[in-house]
C-alpha cells in the first residue's frame, strides 16, 4: 500500500495524538504539536487525502479526525516504531515468575495478572491442555512422612500434576528413589497407548516387593495420561475496559461484558488465530459484532516445538499498539522459557 512520506508523517501524528488524548485531531493540533515543517493548510490538504483514502474519518460533526481501522492497520504494518520494555518492567516480570512455584496454574495466573497490569487492558490466556497424546516426561516420588508420599508426574506438554497418597505400610526415601528410577526408565517418553501390558508386567516384576504401593502409582500415571482436560481460558483485568473513554456508553459496555462472559466463544476467538506467533486483529477484522470497536493482540506459546496455548490482550482500537505488542511478545517468550524450565525440572 503506497503512501508518500508526508502523508505518513501526518497519519502517524494523528494516530499518536488520538491514542494519547482520545480526542479528534485537527490540522492545527498536528501543526502545533508535531514539527512536520509544513503549514496547517498543507496538513489540512493531506488530511483530506487521507480521509478520502479511508485512513482517517470524521466522527459525527467534529472538526477533527480520528484514525479508521484501515489507518490503524497501516500504522501497525508500516509505521509503528518498536518499543522496548523498561528495565523496571523486565525486573518486575522476572520477579513475579521467580516468586511462583513451578506449577502451570500459577504460571498462567501470573501471566494473566501481568498482562492486565502492564497494558491496562483485558488479558486472556489459553492454558495448556492435557491430551491423549501427552507423554510421560518425568516421575518423582517424594517422602512426606513414613506413610505419606507425594507423586509428581510431569508430561511433555509442560503439565505438572501431583497427588498426595496415604500408604498402609511404612516406606523409605531410598525405596522411593528406586521405584522412581525404574518407572522413569520404563515409562519416560511413552503415552497411554504405548504403555502396554508387557511394560506393566516388567515393572511389577522388577518392583514386586513394593506391590502395596506400586499399583497405586501406576494407576495414577495412567489416569493422568487419559484425562482429557480441555484447554481453559483465563481472563484478567476485564474491568480495565471500563476505564477507556470509548466504553462509557452503557449499551456498548453491556454488549462487550456479555461477550467476555462467554468463555467458550472467547476460547474459539483466541484459538482461531492459528499458529501465528503474533496476531493483531483490529476493529472490523474481528468477527464478533461486540468487538468492532476493539483490537485483540495475541501470541502463541510453546513447549519445545509444540504449540500449547495462546495469550492475548483486548482493548479499544485506540490502544497503545507498540507497548501492547512488545508486552505480549515478551510474556509469550517468558512463558515459553518457563514451561521449558518446568520440563527440565
Amino acid at each position: 500500500m503506497e503512501m508518500d512520506a508526508r502523508k505518513k508523517k501526518v497519519l502517524l501524528a494523528i494516530i499518536h495524538d488520538y491514542i494519547s488524548t482520545a480526542e479528534p485531531v485537527g490540522s492545527r493540533t498536528v501543526s502545533r504539536n508535531y514539527d512536520l515543517g509544513v503549514s496547517p493548510a498543507t496538513i489540512r490538504n493531506e488530511m483530506a487525502d487521507l480521509e478520502e483514502s479511508g485512513f482517517i474519518e470524521q466522527p459525527h460533526t467534529s472538526a477533527g479526525r480520528v484514525p479508521s481501522d484501515l489507518g490503524y492497520r497501516y500504522y501497525v504494518d508500516y509505521l509503528m516504531p518498536r518499543k522496548a520494555l523498561t528495565m523496571k518492567q523486565e525486573e518486575m516480570i522476572w520477579r513475579n515468575y521467580q516468586d511462583k512455584q513451578l506449577e502451570i496454574h500459577e504460571i498462567i495466573n501470573c501471566t494473566s495478572q501481568l498482562l492486565a497490569s502492564l497494558t491496562d487492558y483485558a488479558a486472556m490466556i489459553i492454558a495448556p491442555a492435557v491430551t491423549l497424546v501427552a507423554t510421560v516426561k518425568h516421575i518423582q516420588l517424594v517422602l512426606m512422612n513414613p506413610t505419606r508420599v507425594m507423586i509428581i508426574i510431569v508430561l511433555d506438554t509442560g503439565i505438572l500434576q501431583h497427588h498426595l497418597v496415604e500408604l498402609t505400610e511404612v516406606i523409605r526415601q531410598s525405596d522411593l528413589e528406586q521405584i522412581s528410577m525404574v518407572l522413569n526408565n520404563k515409562l519416560a517418553g511413552l503415552n497411554f497407548d504405548d504403555i502396554r501390558v508387557t511394560v506393566i508386567k516388567k515393572i511389577r516384576l522388577e518392583l514386586s516387593r513394593y506391590k502395596f504401593f506400586l499399583d497405586l502409582v501406576l494407576e495414577m500415571i495412567q489416569n493422568t495420561l487419559t484425562i482429557r482436560t480441555p484447554s481453559k481460558i483465563h481472563l484478567g483485568g476485564v474491568y480495565n475496559i471500563l476505564n477507556q473513554p470509548e466504553f462509557h456508553n452503557i449499551e456498548r459496555v453491556k454488549a462487550l461484558l456479555t461477550l467476555l462472559e462467554q468463555k467458550e466463544l472467547l476460547y474459539e476467538m483466541l484459538a482461531d488465530r492459528g499458529d501465528e506467533d503474533l496476531s493483531v486483529c483490529i476493529g472490523v477484522e474481528n468477527i464478533q459484532e461486540q468487538m468492532k470497536d476493539c483490537t485483540m493482540v495475541t501470541a502463541t506459546y510453546y513447549t519445545g516445538d509444540k504449540m500449547v496455548g495462546a495469550i492475548g490482550v483486548l482493548g479499544p482500537t485506540r490502544m497503545e499498539y507498540a507497548k501492547v505488542i512488545t508486552i505480549v511478545e515478551y510474556l509469550a517468550k517468558i512463558l515459553n522459557q518457563t514451561l521449558e524450565k518446568i520440563q527440565r525440572k
